[in-house]
């Protein structure tokens, strides 16, 4: 019986039919396009871009050297030295993140305990070199200068779900 309705759907080529009538559906419906540069698609608080260290409103960096976000990143691409100061509390000497190896899981923002390592909103990045893909502490903390607003607003918005 099975040979039967199978020759069936291949002597009226049923399966070629249900196809075109899918794109039959989709072909007067109207299009959702985005003129890319004038216009921007809307994008969630929970949208992970560019890595990006956070301060304190004194003006201190969060970063308290505990490096669980070098041990759950699953590509090893974050790299952590530290020291004590003078107070007594650690604060790293060198964090890097290689956005070569990163593949943008979100695991080190959310092993932070004091969120220090957030991921931006900010999907418009190139290099030009190698070394200009290593974000290290400098670059680090220049991007969450600039995006703090948004990045504390995009907190205060995921708050319930953590």
């Amino acid at each position: 019986m099975k040979v039967i309705t199978d020759y069936i759907k291949s002597l009226f080529l049923l399966e070629l039919m249900k196809g075109m009538s899918v794109t039959g559906r989709y072909l007067f419906k109207k299009k959702f396009t985005v003129q890319y540069p004038e216009e921007r698609a809307p994008m969630s608080p929970r949208f992970r871009g560019l890595h990006a260290q956070r301060r304190y409103e004194n003006g201190e960096e969060r970063c308290i050297a505990c490096k669980l976000c070098e041990a759950t990143c699953p590509a090893l691409a974050i790299t952590i030295e530290a020291e004590p100061r003078e107070d007594g509390s650690r604060r790293t000497t060198r964090y890097d993140i290689d956005l070569f190896k990163c593949i943008f899981c979100g695991y080190c923002q959310e092993s932070c305990p004091v969120d220090a390592i957030v991921e931006t909103r900010v999907y418009e990045y190139h290099f030009e070199d190698r070394e200009s893909a290593v974000m290290t502490k400098a670059k680090l903390l220049a991007v969450g200068e600039k995006h703090e607003a948004q990045i504390a607003a995009d907190i205060q918005a995921q708050a319930r779900y953590r």
